[in-house]
């Protein structure tokens, strides 16, 4: 099941602190940028954000859960976490930097 324009949409009011934050569609789901770097997934409309240490030492006890099959276990944020936009933007914060930027695409050969 896809998920709803009207949960990334609630999600990035959360995250409309975080300067540059934005939401992208990609094949029925979203990813959701800060810094330029992919940072969570809403996937059948369930919050996951990619582990960190930090994200994890800011958590304390997260719930792990995959976004979609044959993926690695992201923390899976509650819904009744979604609208504390304190609490989820310095989650956020805290995990971008040891999230790696995506790679340089390189230009394809004539």
């Amino acid at each position: 099941m896809a998920s709803s324009k009207e949960n990334v949409d609630f999600i990035m009011t959360s995250l409309s602190a975080l300067d540059g934050a934005f939401a992208r569609k990609m094949f029925g789901e979203y990813a959701i940028y800060y810094q330029n770097k992919v940072v969570a997934m809403l996937c059948d409309n369930q919050l996951f954000v990619k582990p960190t240490a930090a994200g994890k030492s800011y958590l304390k006890d997260p719930e792990y859960g995959a976004p979609y099959p044959g993926a690695k276990d992201y923390f899976l944020i509650p819904e009744d976490s979604w609208d504390d936009s304190l609490w989820l933007c310095e989650l956020i914060r805290v995990s971008e930097p040891e999230i790696k930027a995506p790679a340089k695409k390189k230009p394809k050969a004539k």
